[in-house]
């Protein structure tokens, strides 16, 4: 099994920014694709950003330029910066990781941590 704990989340201003981390740990084989979802009140959990092991991102429309998404060079640490955040950022904020193995897709995910912008 993989754990991912998520932290940064708070409150912050519009105009600011944060940084989130997740961390992965216990039976790491290889997590090919991690990422952020986040979850607005009365909305669908939709993807945020994503990164692969080779470093290939991909962004919602609605955040590239402000956000960016990292991992550390072990590969089981992702980290998503935020910038310029506005309220429409506010949202649950959920690590995703995906793991190929055998032709099997295993994925995981984290509790999720609060982002609130403040206007």
């Amino acid at each position: 099994q993989v754990q991912l704990e998520e932290s940064g989340g708070g409150l912050v201003q519009a105009g600011g920014s944060l940084r989130l981390s997740c961390a992965a740990s216990g039976s790491i084989f290889n997590l090919n694709v991690m990422g952020w979802y986040r979850q607005a009140p009365g909305k669908q959990r939709q993807l945020v950003a994503s990164i692969t092991t080779s470093g290939s991102t991909n962004y919602a429309d609605s955040v590239k330029g402000r956000f960016t998404i990292s991992r550390d060079n072990a590969k089981t640490t992702v980290y998503l910066e935020m910038n310029s955040l506005k309220s429409e950022d506010t949202a649950v904020y959920y690590c995703n990781a995906l793991s190929i193995r055998f032709q099997n897709v295993y994925e995981y995910w984290g509790q999720g941590t609060q982002v609130t912008v403040s206007s």
